[in-house]
């Protein structure tokens, strides 16, 4: 007779590992990447040939400004981006003549505050109001379109849209072959008008003309002459 084989270890063995298993708690599925804020220098660093336009934007903290407004308002921006090669194409020394102030506003010049798609400049109104000031004054910008085709004029430049960066339903990042000049920059103020002098004083109405002039000397010398005459007939008159 073979002999049997307890079945105690068996069941203490299997008891063992489904405590185990039960006191291991399942793995956690992975979350979701948290969605970024939008950032203009990212979405240009990612397009490439913008370091320059990217470089003034940091610099004179507008793209803070436009990044900013993005991730805290729904108000979208329209972005028109100079390629490295505008800026290239600019006189010898034209940005290192802007002042600190004037580089702001160029940046902001380049800036709408909506968005607008290709087809939405078609009956946009002009000028186009920019970060940079109101639309009429010293800041116009006039923005056409034909067809596929979009123009940009700003009374010094002409501009064309040469593709889209980037669109969504707040952003809208253009291409332009040229770099967006902003006539104030071009143009001096004519100083006002000097006040008039004031004219020499008319003589009182009373005054005879010459009033103010010396008795005449003659006039003087027949009054002493006549005097002296008299004076003679007096003595005269008694000698």
């Amino acid at each position: 007779m073979k002999p049997q084989l307890s079945t105690f270890p068996l069941i203490l063995l299997v008891s063992i590992c489904c405590t185990l298993t039960r006191g291991q708690s399942p793995a956690a599925a992975p979350s979701p990447a948290p969605a970024g804020p939008t950032n203009v220098t990212a979405i240009l660093e990612k397009a490439g040939q913008f370091g320059t336009f990217i470089r003034l934007l940091q610099n004179t903290k507008v793209a803070d400004q436009i990044n900013t407004q993005l991730n805290s308002s729904k108000q979208g921006v329209t972005i028109f981006a100079p390629t490295d090669s505008s800026f290239s194409n600019l006189k010898a020394g034209t940005l290192n003549s802007f002042s600190d102030e004037q580089k702001v506003e160029l940046m902001q010049f380049h800036v709408l505050p909506s968005v607008f798609s290709p087809s939405q400049f078609q009956t946009a109104s002009n000028p186009m109001r920019t970060q940079a000031g109101g639309s009429q004054g010293s800041y116009p910008l006039n923005v056409t379109a034909s067809g596929n085709q979009v123009n940009i004029t700003t009374g010094v430049t002409n501009a064309t849209v040469a593709g889209t960066v980037y669109t969504d339903a707040q952003l809208a990042v253009y291409q332009v072959d040229h770099v967006l000049l902003p006539l104030s920059f071009f143009t001096t103020l004519s100083p006002a008008p000097s006040p008039s002098k004031p004219g020499k004083a008319a003589p009182a109405p009373d005054s005879p003309p010459g009033s103010d002039a010396t008795p005449d000397s003659s006039h003087a010398n027949v009054i002493t002459t006549k005097m002296v005459a008299c004076a003679i007939l007096f003595l005269a008159a008694f000698a």
